[in-house]
């Protein structure tokens, strides 16, 4: 079923909107939370709050991409899910993505946080879309989906040298758009 079929299921309230979304999109929420989880009954909590999150959210709001709409919602859950549960102990594959990326993105503690996160990620979209295709598509999965180096070698058919040095030079370059941004 088409993207704009869906919504239009949600804004009728029908429960076809749920069995329509898992149908098209179940195996990418459980993807995206089992590579931050690691753990498949709390993926599935996951999962399952991103269909009642989206039952929520839509409407008032009409997304205009519902794959990237949802994958956000079940992605913040699974984070969230991730901190509750460890708090006093780190998942190594979360923990090694969020320590690459470190020095590219400033201290986030500020007043103005909210509007900054804004900017930040206005930013990083326009840094996104000036990236070549391959480039794009390793970064997005390894900081966005949490895929290990492995699975993003596997899924492009690329050596472990070659994806190491995408992501090394697309944050370099990722640091430097963000210094030319001003945040």
């Amino acid at each position: 079923m088409e993207d704009n079929a869906i919504i239009e299921l949600y804004w009728e309230r029908s429960e076809q909107a749920i069995r329509e979304t898992e149908l098209k999109y179940g195996k990418l929420f459980h993807q995206i939370a089992n590579n931050i989880l690691h753990n498949a009954a709390d993926a599935e909590e996951c999962v399952n709050d991103t269909y009642l999150g989206a039952w929520n959210a839509i409407p008032p709001a009409r997304p205009r991409v519902l794959a990237a709409y949802l994958c956000r919602i079940s992605r913040n859950l699974a984070l969230k899910k991730y901190q509750q549960i460890h708090a006093a102990k780190r998942n190594p594959a979360v923990a090694v993505s969020y320590d690459e990326l470190e020095a590219c993105l400033a201290d986030r503690d500020s007043v103005g946080q909210e509007y900054s996160d804004d900017r930040l990620a206005d930013c990083i979209n326009r840094f996104l879309d000036s990236l070549d295709r391959e480039a794009r598509q390793v970064f997005v999965r390894r900081y966005w989906y949490f895929d290990s180096i492995k699975d993003i070698m596997l899924r492009y058919r690329l050596s472990k040298s070659k994806v190491e040095s995408i992501l090394f030079r697309t944050r370099n370059k990722l640091r430097a758009w963000i210094e030319e941004e001003g945040l």
